[in-house]
């Protein structure tokens, strides 16, 4: 989801870019919405949580992320192919 004006974290930017994509997809849509924040609590680890959010929701590149919390890339950049990877599996029949 780059370079996506919605935060994929806010509950709020995805009811915008629901009203955006309204069609014939709202029950996947609803679905989704209710879905998204609660496999983000309960399929990430903190740290997942945190790295999401600071890629997504401040725009951040992974070295700028290791960089501020004193870890190295490939760590950042594994726990968020992980995350997404979980949230993808969690919420895949959503869609």
């Amino acid at each position: 989801m780059p370079n996506t004006p919605y935060d994929p974290m806010d509950l709020a930017s995805l009811r915008l870019w629901r009203q955006d994509a309204a069609g014939g997809n709202s029950e996947q849509v609803r679905r989704l919405l209710t879905n998204l924040p609660v496999a983000v609590e309960q399929e990430l680890t903190r740290r997942e949580r945190q790295i999401l959010r600071m890629h997504f929701t401040r725009n951040m590149r992974v070295t700028d992320i290791a960089r501020e919390l004193g870890i190295q890339k490939s760590t950042v950049s594994r726990s968020l192919s992980r995350a997404m990877e979980k949230l993808y599996r969690a919420l895949r029949y959503s869609l």
